[in-house]
């Protein structure tokens, strides 16, 4: 596992000022547990009067604490709330802090960066205001998260300014393996209504991430299923919600719905012999384990 020297206990701000580093054998590797999309209410209250997802969020805490080897650190790529408010900040900020791993937060479009940066105060990766881009460093697997949302809409874009900073950031480190964040995908993923809220200007991002050969990954939440595809030269995914799953309905006339489908995680798991291996992880309770005869 990862070290980060100075993480307090509980592992709710983690700081990235000091280098990280691991050895397996002698072997590099690292493991990040990525959630996303806990749409996090008031307590008490339903998400959409169906489901608590206070709870589903304290049961995908307890199965990533209970995890071995345990993580190196928790990205959380975006939709913490499903208001933006103090109220429901502050229940993301208890529900989160049980974690044991270092937790690194990004914003959703349900979320709203000045709330989040105040109740997220010791996270020193944040910058002070405007979009909340950060980057991971000095661990075996680096981390640019980019911050793609737009103030009151649902869709995503790229300002100039981001892309700025991920064009100098991804030249400050031009070999080393590298995972891009992001909320809103820069890809269609077929589901109708959807397909108008994600990062609507993907071919200039894609321009900044095809000039660099060592980008591993984009991945993305927003879309509350798993899905996956080759973009800009890398392999694009999203992570399933912790929450409900949209419906699987790729017709031309599908309505916004969603499901109690079983909710779900992302483990990326980096070697440098095997390089970057990514787990779609279902959150529960199952039969098993049943050894093969």
């Amino acid at each position: 596992m990862v070290e980060i020297p100075g993480r307090s206990a509980g592992g709710l701000a983690p700081r990235n000022d000091e280098p990280m580093t691991t050895t397996s054998n002698g072997v590099a590797s690292m493991l990040i547990v990525q959630l996303s999309d806990l749409h996090l209410c008031d307590e008490g209250a339903l998400y959409n009067g169906v489901v608590s997802t206070n709870d589903m969020a304290r049961r995908a805490v307890a199965q990533v604490n209970a995890l071995a080897p345990a993580p190196d650190l928790v990205l959380l790529t975006g939709d913490v709330t499903e208001h933006g408010t103090p109220s429901q900040y502050a229940v993301a900020h208890r529900i989160l802090g049980e974690l044991r791993a270092p937790l690194y937060v990004m914003p959703g479009n349900h979320d709203d960066r000045d709330a989040l940066r105040t109740a997220f105060a010791a996270h020193r990766y944040m910058p002070a205001e405007g979009p909340i881009n950060f980057a991971v460093e000095g661990t075996p697997v680096r981390i640019v998260a980019i911050d793609v949302t737009v103030p009151g809409a649902h869709h995503g874009h790229a300002d100039d300014a981001t892309l700025a900073w991920l064009s100098a950031t991804l030249a400050k480190a031009p070999v080393a393996p590298t995972i891009i964040a992001m909320h809103q995908p820069p890809f269609a993923c077929g589901i109708p209504y959807l397909d108008p809220y994600r990062c609507m200007n993907p071919d200039a991002l894609a321009a900044v991430i095809q000039r660099h050969g060592h980008i591993e990954r984009v991945v993305c939440g927003h879309v509350h299923r798993s899905m996956q595809r080759r973009w800009a030269g890398t392999l694009a995914l999203t992570a399933p919600s912790t929450a409900t799953q949209i419906a699987l309905d790729l017709g031309a006339g599908a309505k916004p719905a969603s499901y109690l489908e079983p909710p779900g995680y992302l483990l990326h798991r980096w070697s440098a012999e095997t390089g970057l291996m990514t787990h779609l992880v279902p959150i529960g309770e199952f039969a098993g384990p049943f050894p093969f005869a």
